[in-house]
């Protein structure tokens, strides 16, 4: 198995482990023993547990920001796609959690070691919000005095929802089709368009 495939095994194995049984009751010993290769092959990949986990995280993030510059290489209007970008970065991140079980607590738990390793996503969401808003002045669809500005708006605007959207607690017993329009007009006035 080539070195990609053999550390993206351990990371898919420790993942599943994690969510399963918890970080904590997650030994080195328990991925190596899962994934079929030795401990030697592990440690060949990664210092510690601690690094696995980091690994996994990154992997996570790596497949959010994929779906990201899928919906950024979408041929739609630029408001849509704004907001296309926001329900994409809720839904994945909802997705993720509740994928990983057991995971979601050690995530929550060390929110600023999760916060360091996500650095390169934030930055790449934010780029592609410059792109998105920039193609949207251009275009004449939008009307942003200060693009970078707003896109860290959008971008900090949506990292603050997380917790609220991945618990179900954002709309008041509003259903998720009924905050559609909701949201989709609050963007709509927030950047000027037409």
């Amino acid at each position: 198995m080539s070195t990609p495939k053999t550390r993206a095994l351990l990371v898919d194995v420790a993942r599943e482990l994690f969510a399963k049984n918890g970080i904590e009751a997650t030994t080195m010993n328990d991925i190596a023993l899962a994934s079929g290769k030795g401990r030697r092959t592990l440690y060949t990949y990664f210092r510690s547990k601690e690094d696995v986990y980091y690994a996994v995280i990154e992997h996570e993030l790596k497949l959010m920001s994929e779906k990201m510059d899928e919906v950024a290489a979408m041929l739609v209007d630029p408001l849509e796609k704004v907001f296309q970008l926001v329900f994409t970065h809720l839904h994945m991140i909802r997705e993720t959690v509740s994928r990983n079980g057991s995971l979601r607590a050690e995530f929550f738990r060390n929110i600023w070691k999760v916060e360091g390793v996500r650095k390169a996503f934030d930055a790449e969401e934010i780029r592609l919000l410059n792109q998105v808003l920039t193609e949207g002045v251009e275009k004449g669809a939008l009307n942003i005095d200060h693009i970078s500005l707003m896109a860290e708006i959008i971008h900090y605007t949506i990292k603050g929802l997380e917790v609220p959207y991945i618990f179900n607690r954002l709309g008041g017993g509003l259903t998720e089709e009924e905050t559609y329009p909701i949201v989709k007009e609050i963007v709509r006035r927030m950047l000027g368009a037409a």
